[in-house]
């Protein structure tokens, strides 16, 4: 899978590049691409048009296996925040 989305990502890295900025592949799980933006793509005021309608419209057109991308910041540790958010629904309500 990484394979195909850094292949999507590298067509769509010039324009990134051009405006000063990139765009890292982080993981990809349960339908979900996460990604990085660099440089001064990461502050730009247009990174939800630029995710939304250029690199999240292409990743879910070209690969049907990605439901959604959603972008990481730079000061969080993806696997922490992944592992946030794994939840054992085992966990009984005594166990709180």
């Amino acid at each position: 899978m990484k394979e195909k989305i850094e292949s999507v990502l590298e067509r769509l890295r010039p324009y990134l590049i051009n405006d000063g900025g990139d765009i890292e592949y982080v993981d990809y799980k349960d339908g979900v691409c996460y990604l990085r933006f660099l440089g001064h793509c990461a502050n730009c005021s247009l990174m939800s048009v630029t995710l939304n309608e250029g690199i999240k419209e292409a990743l879910v057109n070209e690969i049907p296996e990605i439901t959604d991308v959603e972008l990481v910041g730079n000061d969080i540790n993806f696997e922490d925040e992944i592992n946030f958010f794994d939840v054992n629904l085992d966990t009984k309500d005594e166990d709180f």
